[in-house]
């Protein structure tokens, strides 16, 4: 069974008239004649009685109707939807955010994207770098946006953004009152630090590989979830901490943490899509909105 021959099916049904139906369809009339025959073979099955050069509908075929009548509307509003999908009247696109994305840098341009498409939902997950990658190469996500480094060949990254961490203390602290911090300086105080796999850690770790400190000498007391748990730890003295200056704002304008005398690199944000998954039209209009 075809969608064409249940098309035709219904137009003869309409109209008891193979002739009429053959024109309003733009078709010969055998070929409209052949598509009946073939439906009715197909199922063992009779639709119309023939009546002298005319057809009528049987029982079965009065029965069948509605039927037939109800796949083509379900036909015409799957292709209506694909048509919105293509257009962007409504649509679906999964996106994965790192926290510090997520919380400091996305929503501005959520709203934006919304605004500009308010029938195409945005649903969004917010984890660290590794599980935003992951979500795209399962395919839980088309997009992934991250501040750590991903070494996935499956994944292509294009930069869409940037921030720099800032090295945190209490205003107490040892560090608060020092003109500069030297590398030998960063083992000796406890840290507050953010989860393995997630990209504040990654770049922490790899700015102090890069000033000639192993990552592992690093005298970490207390290893957090989130960028909030991190902040109130270190605001409580718990130790140094390194976070995002966007994370970080509020608590060094209220004078709650300041920032120590080191500088670390600024990291990208980058946006991650598979490189053999289906890209939608939806996803790719997000990703021409980041640049």
């Amino acid at each position: 069974m075809t969608l064409e021959r249940l098309r035709i099916f219904v137009a003869v049904a309409e109209r008891d008239h193979v002739t009429a139906a053959a024109r309003a369809l733009n078709l010969t009339q055998s070929a409209v004649s052949n598509a009946l025959a073939a439906l009715e073979t197909e199922h063992d099955v009779r639709l119309f009685d023939r009546v002298g050069r005319g057809v009528v509908l049987n029982e079965t075929g009065r029965a069948f109707l509605p039927e037939a009548k109800a796949v083509l509307a379900r036909a015409a509003a799957a292709e209506e939807a694909l048509a919105d999908m293509s257009a962007l009247r409504r649509g679906r696109l999964a996106v994965f955010a790192s926290q510090t994305i997520a919380s400091y840098w996305l929503p501005r341009r959520l709203v934006h994207f919304h605004t500009a498409y308010p029938g195409v939902e945005l649903a969004v997950e917010i984890g660290n770098t590794r599980e935003a990658a992951q979500a795209v190469l399962s395919g839980a996500a088309e997009i992934g946006l991250v501040e750590g480094a991903v070494e996935e060949p499956a994944l292509s990254q294009v930069q869409v953004g940037s921030d720099r961490l800032a090295v945190l203390v209490t205003p107490d602290h040892p560090w608060a009152t020092r003109r500069r911090l030297e590398a030998k300086d960063l083992s000796g105080q406890p840290w507050v630090l953010r989860e393995v796999g997630s990209g504040t850690r990654s770049t922490l770790e790899a700015a102090v590989r890069d000033m000639g400190v192993d990552p592992a000498t690093l005298s970490v007391s207390m290893t957090l979830p989130s960028n909030e748990a991190v902040l109130a730890a270190a605001e409580a003295g718990a130790g140094a901490t390194a976070l995002s200056e966007s994370v970080a704002y509020a608590s060094v304008a209220a004078g709650r943490l300041v920032t120590a005398p080191v500088t670390l690199p600024e990291r990208p944000f980058r946006l991650l899509r598979h490189r053999e998954r289906y890209r939608s039209r939806a996803g790719d209009v997000f990703v021409e909105a980041m640049g």
